[in-house]
Protein backbone atom coordinates (compact mmCIF):
# COMPACT_ATOMS: atom_id res chain seq x y z
CA UNK A 1 0.00 0.00 0.00
CA UNK A 2 1.41 3.20 -1.14
CA UNK A 3 -0.43 6.33 -1.27
CA UNK A 4 2.07 8.80 -2.04
CA UNK A 5 1.18 11.68 -4.08
CA UNK A 6 3.56 12.01 -7.17
CA UNK A 7 4.63 15.69 -6.75
CA UNK A 8 3.41 17.96 -3.33
CA UNK A 9 2.38 20.99 -4.11
CA UNK A 10 5.31 23.19 -2.69
CA UNK A 11 4.17 26.26 -3.89
CA UNK A 12 2.34 27.22 -0.38
CA UNK A 13 3.66 26.01 3.39
CA UNK A 14 7.26 24.09 3.78
CA UNK A 15 8.05 21.59 0.85
CA UNK A 16 9.73 19.08 1.93
CA UNK A 17 12.02 17.44 -1.40
CA UNK A 18 13.81 14.54 -1.61
CA UNK A 19 15.34 14.81 1.65
CA UNK A 20 18.10 12.38 2.40
CA UNK A 21 20.41 11.83 5.09
CA UNK A 22 22.87 9.17 6.07
CA UNK A 23 25.15 8.68 8.26
CA UNK A 24 27.47 6.33 6.47
CA UNK A 25 26.06 3.32 5.23
CA UNK A 26 23.12 4.36 7.10
CA UNK A 27 20.22 5.81 5.96
CA UNK A 28 17.97 7.90 8.52
CA UNK A 29 16.20 9.41 5.98
CA UNK A 30 15.73 8.51 2.47
CA UNK A 31 14.52 10.73 -0.31
CA UNK A 32 11.76 11.82 1.55
CA UNK A 33 8.65 14.74 0.53
CA UNK A 34 5.75 15.70 1.32
CA UNK A 35 4.04 19.29 1.72
CA UNK A 36 3.08 20.82 5.49
CA UNK A 37 0.14 23.39 4.20
CA UNK A 38 -1.27 26.47 5.70
CA UNK A 39 -3.99 26.03 7.93
CA UNK A 40 -3.66 22.49 8.16
CA UNK A 41 -2.34 20.03 10.65
CA UNK A 42 0.32 17.15 9.61
CA UNK A 43 0.71 14.27 11.81
CA UNK A 44 3.89 12.60 11.06
CA UNK A 45 3.78 8.86 12.25
CA UNK A 46 6.23 6.21 12.50
CA UNK A 47 7.88 3.66 14.57
CA UNK A 48 11.02 4.76 16.59
CA UNK A 49 13.77 5.07 14.24
CA UNK A 50 11.96 5.83 11.14
CA UNK A 51 13.04 8.77 10.44
CA UNK A 52 10.48 11.31 11.72
CA UNK A 53 13.08 13.57 14.00
CA UNK A 54 15.41 13.40 11.62
CA UNK A 55 13.38 14.89 8.75
CA UNK A 56 12.38 17.45 10.80
CA UNK A 57 16.21 18.73 12.52
CA UNK A 58 16.70 19.15 8.82
CA UNK A 59 13.61 20.96 7.93
CA UNK A 60 14.84 23.57 10.73
CA UNK A 61 18.07 23.92 10.47
CA UNK A 62 20.05 21.98 12.79
CA UNK A 63 20.86 18.95 10.53
CA UNK A 64 22.80 18.69 7.54
CA UNK A 65 21.18 17.59 4.64
CA UNK A 66 23.29 14.64 2.42
CA UNK A 67 20.80 15.47 -0.67
CA UNK A 68 17.36 16.89 -0.71
CA UNK A 69 16.14 20.68 -0.38
CA UNK A 70 13.05 22.46 1.59
CA UNK A 71 11.11 25.52 0.09
CA UNK A 72 9.28 27.73 2.22
CA UNK A 73 6.41 29.90 0.44
CA UNK A 74 8.04 28.67 -2.53
CA UNK A 75 11.17 29.42 -2.38
CA UNK A 76 14.38 28.04 -1.06
CA UNK A 77 14.04 28.59 2.64
CA UNK A 78 16.36 30.60 4.11
CA UNK A 79 17.94 31.24 7.63
CA UNK A 80 15.19 34.00 8.40
CA UNK A 81 12.54 32.07 7.49
CA UNK A 82 13.65 29.18 9.66
CA UNK A 83 13.97 31.58 12.71
CA UNK A 84 10.07 32.31 12.44
CA UNK A 85 9.46 28.66 12.37
CA UNK A 86 9.03 27.81 16.25
CA UNK A 87 10.18 24.49 16.75
CA UNK A 88 10.09 21.87 19.74
CA UNK A 89 12.70 19.18 19.48
CA UNK A 90 12.28 16.06 21.25
CA UNK A 91 15.28 16.08 23.52
CA UNK A 92 14.12 18.81 25.94
CA UNK A 93 16.44 22.22 25.74
CA UNK A 94 15.51 24.23 28.46
CA UNK A 95 17.96 25.62 31.36
CA UNK A 96 17.28 23.81 34.43
CA UNK A 97 17.82 26.40 36.81
CA UNK A 98 16.98 29.32 35.29
CA UNK A 99 12.99 30.37 36.43
CA UNK A 100 10.10 29.52 34.03
CA UNK A 101 8.86 32.65 32.73
CA UNK A 102 12.66 34.34 32.49
CA UNK A 103 13.41 31.84 30.33
CA UNK A 104 10.63 31.78 28.12
CA UNK A 105 11.40 35.69 27.84
CA UNK A 106 14.63 35.22 26.99
CA UNK A 107 14.10 32.59 24.12
CA UNK A 108 11.65 34.71 22.74
CA UNK A 109 13.80 37.65 22.83
CA UNK A 110 16.22 35.55 20.70
CA UNK A 111 13.41 35.37 18.31
CA UNK A 112 13.16 39.12 18.29
CA UNK A 113 10.20 39.46 20.48
CA UNK A 114 9.98 42.58 23.08
CA UNK A 115 10.49 41.84 26.48
CA UNK A 116 7.09 42.89 26.82
CA UNK A 117 5.04 41.18 24.38
CA UNK A 118 7.04 37.96 25.11
CA UNK A 119 5.78 38.06 29.12
CA UNK A 120 1.92 39.09 27.83
CA UNK A 121 2.14 36.05 25.34
CA UNK A 122 4.58 33.31 27.58
CA UNK A 123 1.86 34.27 30.58
CA UNK A 124 -1.00 33.79 28.58
CA UNK A 125 0.07 30.33 27.46
CA UNK A 126 1.22 29.20 30.87
CA UNK A 127 -2.49 30.50 32.02
CA UNK A 128 -4.12 28.49 29.30
CA UNK A 129 -2.08 25.23 30.55
CA UNK A 130 -2.19 25.73 33.88
CA UNK A 131 1.27 26.93 35.10
CA UNK A 132 0.65 30.58 35.96
CA UNK A 133 1.39 29.87 39.27
CA UNK A 134 4.64 28.44 38.67
CA UNK A 135 6.18 30.86 35.97
CA UNK A 136 9.03 31.81 38.78
CA UNK A 137 9.61 28.53 40.10
CA UNK A 138 13.08 26.98 38.30
CA UNK A 139 12.69 24.62 35.88
CA UNK A 140 14.12 21.82 36.94
CA UNK A 141 11.49 22.01 40.08
CA UNK A 142 8.92 21.05 37.42
CA UNK A 143 7.57 17.06 36.63
CA UNK A 144 8.64 16.12 33.00
CA UNK A 145 4.48 16.90 31.66
CA UNK A 146 4.78 20.34 33.50
CA UNK A 147 8.59 21.18 31.45
CA UNK A 148 6.82 19.61 27.92
CA UNK A 149 4.24 22.51 28.77
CA UNK A 150 7.13 24.96 28.78
CA UNK A 151 8.83 23.88 25.89
CA UNK A 152 5.78 23.56 23.57
CA UNK A 153 4.92 27.17 25.28
CA UNK A 154 8.50 28.44 23.82
CA UNK A 155 7.83 26.98 20.27
CA UNK A 156 4.75 29.30 20.47
CA UNK A 157 5.81 32.86 21.25
CA UNK A 158 6.63 35.39 18.60
CA UNK A 159 3.54 34.49 16.45
CA UNK A 160 5.62 31.38 14.62
CA UNK A 161 4.51 31.71 10.70
CA UNK A 162 5.02 27.47 11.24
CA UNK A 163 4.82 25.09 13.90
CA UNK A 164 7.62 21.59 13.65
CA UNK A 165 7.17 19.70 16.91
CA UNK A 166 8.37 16.81 17.93
CA UNK A 167 6.22 14.52 20.14
CA UNK A 168 4.82 17.39 21.65
CA UNK A 169 2.09 15.42 23.42
CA UNK A 170 4.38 13.01 25.11
CA UNK A 171 4.05 12.87 28.86
CA UNK A 172 0.68 14.88 29.53
CA UNK A 173 -1.86 14.00 31.40
CA UNK A 174 -5.65 14.01 29.16
CA UNK A 175 -6.58 17.98 30.36
CA UNK A 176 -2.56 18.70 28.88
CA UNK A 177 -3.27 17.14 26.17
CA UNK A 178 -6.75 18.99 25.52
CA UNK A 179 -5.37 21.99 26.12
CA UNK A 180 -2.56 21.67 23.48
CA UNK A 181 -4.57 20.55 20.90
CA UNK A 182 -7.13 23.52 21.11
CA UNK A 183 -4.25 26.03 20.74
CA UNK A 184 -2.76 24.33 17.66
CA UNK A 185 -6.13 24.14 16.31
CA UNK A 186 -6.42 28.18 16.68
CA UNK A 187 -3.14 28.10 14.65
CA UNK A 188 -3.74 26.30 12.20
CA UNK A 189 -7.16 27.61 11.60
CA UNK A 190 -4.89 31.01 11.98
CA UNK A 191 -2.84 29.65 8.45
CA UNK A 192 -0.01 28.57 10.23
CA UNK A 193 0.99 25.30 8.92
CA UNK A 194 1.39 22.80 11.80
CA UNK A 195 3.82 19.53 11.85
CA UNK A 196 3.81 17.11 14.96
CA UNK A 197 5.20 14.20 15.38
CA UNK A 198 3.08 11.29 17.93
CA UNK A 199 2.89 7.74 19.11
CA UNK A 200 -0.54 8.49 19.89
CA UNK A 201 -2.68 7.59 16.57
CA UNK A 202 -5.88 8.39 18.20
CA UNK A 203 -4.72 11.65 19.26
CA UNK A 204 -3.04 12.24 15.45
CA UNK A 205 -6.65 11.00 13.93
CA UNK A 206 -8.75 13.31 15.85
CA UNK A 207 -6.35 16.48 15.00
CA UNK A 208 -4.68 16.07 11.83
CA UNK A 209 -6.05 16.64 8.03
CA UNK A 210 -2.95 15.20 6.42
CA UNK A 211 -0.88 12.41 7.14
CA UNK A 212 2.39 11.56 6.69
CA UNK A 213 3.49 7.72 7.13
CA UNK A 214 7.52 6.74 7.66
CA UNK A 215 8.97 3.14 7.74
CA UNK A 216 12.40 3.01 7.62
CA UNK A 217 13.05 6.14 6.53
CA UNK A 218 10.98 6.08 3.48
CA UNK A 219 7.32 7.81 2.82
CA UNK A 220 5.00 4.89 2.83
CA UNK A 221 1.60 6.53 3.06
CA UNK A 222 1.26 10.70 2.12
CA UNK A 223 -2.10 12.22 1.97
CA UNK A 224 -5.40 13.87 3.58
CA UNK A 225 -6.89 11.04 6.60
CA UNK A 226 -9.74 11.24 4.32
CA UNK A 227 -8.01 9.92 1.11
CA UNK A 228 -5.59 7.57 3.15
CA UNK A 229 -8.91 5.97 4.38
CA UNK A 230 -10.49 5.60 1.09
CA UNK A 231 -7.85 4.02 -0.52
CA UNK A 232 -7.94 0.66 1.31
CA UNK A 233 -10.53 -2.20 0.80
CA UNK A 234 -14.33 -1.12 1.05
CA UNK A 235 -15.44 -3.06 3.64
CA UNK A 236 -19.20 -3.35 5.28
CA UNK A 237 -20.48 -4.66 8.77
CA UNK A 238 -23.45 -6.61 8.47
CA UNK A 239 -25.47 -7.22 11.76
CA UNK A 240 -28.99 -9.04 11.62
CA UNK A 241 -31.32 -10.57 14.16
CA UNK A 242 -30.90 -13.98 12.23
CA UNK A 243 -27.90 -16.11 11.63
CA UNK A 244 -25.59 -14.78 8.42
CA UNK A 245 -23.28 -18.46 8.24
CA UNK A 246 -25.01 -18.49 4.26
CA UNK A 247 -22.38 -15.60 3.44
CA UNK A 248 -19.81 -18.33 3.21
CA UNK A 249 -19.64 -19.07 -0.21
CA UNK A 250 -22.25 -16.22 -1.64
CA UNK A 251 -20.46 -15.11 -5.08
CA UNK A 252 -19.12 -12.16 -5.24
CA UNK A 253 -19.07 -11.62 -1.03
CA UNK A 254 -15.72 -12.38 0.78
CA UNK A 255 -16.46 -12.84 4.07
CA UNK A 256 -13.85 -10.45 6.53
CA UNK A 257 -14.70 -11.30 9.72
CA UNK A 258 -18.50 -14.05 10.84
CA UNK A 259 -19.70 -14.39 14.13
CA UNK A 260 -23.24 -15.70 14.16
CA UNK A 261 -25.27 -12.84 13.59
CA UNK A 262 -22.71 -10.29 12.43
CA UNK A 263 -20.45 -10.15 9.53
CA UNK A 264 -17.40 -7.99 8.12
CA UNK A 265 -17.77 -8.30 3.87
CA UNK A 266 -16.17 -7.12 0.94
CA UNK A 267 -17.91 -6.92 -2.23
CA UNK A 268 -16.34 -8.30 -5.39
CA UNK A 269 -18.62 -7.29 -8.10
CA UNK A 270 -21.30 -4.93 -8.35
CA UNK A 271 -24.73 -4.94 -7.23
CA UNK A 272 -23.88 -7.79 -4.92
CA UNK A 273 -23.97 -5.20 -1.78
CA UNK A 274 -27.73 -4.98 -2.18
CA UNK A 275 -28.38 -8.49 -3.15
CA UNK A 276 -27.12 -9.67 0.51
CA UNK A 277 -28.80 -6.60 2.06
CA UNK A 278 -32.24 -7.57 0.44
CA UNK A 279 -31.28 -12.06 1.77
CA UNK A 280 -30.65 -10.57 4.95
CA UNK A 281 -33.71 -8.99 5.28
CA UNK A 282 -35.86 -11.31 4.37
CA UNK A 283 -34.41 -13.46 6.92
CA UNK A 284 -34.94 -11.19 9.76
CA UNK A 285 -34.27 -7.19 10.93
CA UNK A 286 -31.03 -5.90 9.87
CA UNK A 287 -29.44 -3.98 12.88
CA UNK A 288 -26.57 -2.53 10.89
CA UNK A 289 -25.49 -2.18 7.51
CA UNK A 290 -22.52 0.36 6.67
CA UNK A 291 -19.22 1.09 4.84
CA UNK A 292 -16.37 0.41 7.76
CA UNK A 293 -13.73 3.23 7.01
CA UNK A 294 -10.30 2.30 8.71
CA UNK A 295 -8.78 3.28 11.78
CA UNK A 296 -5.54 5.60 11.50
CA UNK A 297 -3.74 2.28 13.43
CA UNK A 298 -5.26 -0.07 10.51
CA UNK A 299 -3.97 2.42 7.96
CA UNK A 300 -0.46 2.51 9.40
CA UNK A 301 -0.12 -1.17 9.76
CA UNK A 302 -1.35 -1.96 6.40
CA UNK A 303 1.45 1.00 4.71
CA UNK A 304 4.00 -0.45 7.40
CA UNK A 305 3.80 -3.79 6.32
CA UNK A 306 3.77 -3.32 2.69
Amino acid sequence: MNHNSDQPDTSRGIGVIELTRRYGDLVAADAVSFTVAPGAMTGFVGANGAGKTTTMRMIVGVLAVTSGSVTYNGHPITAADRRRIGYMPEERGLYPKQPVLDQLVYLARIHGVSTQVARRQAMGYLERFGLAERAKDVVEKLSLGNQQRVQVTASLLGSPAALILDEPFSGLDPVAVDAMAEVLREQSAAGVPVLFSSHQLDLVERLCDNLVILDHGRVVANGSTDQLRSGGPVRYRLSSGADLGWLRGTAGVEVVDLDGTSAVLEFNRDGVDQEVLARAMSQGPVTEFARILPSLSEIYREAASS
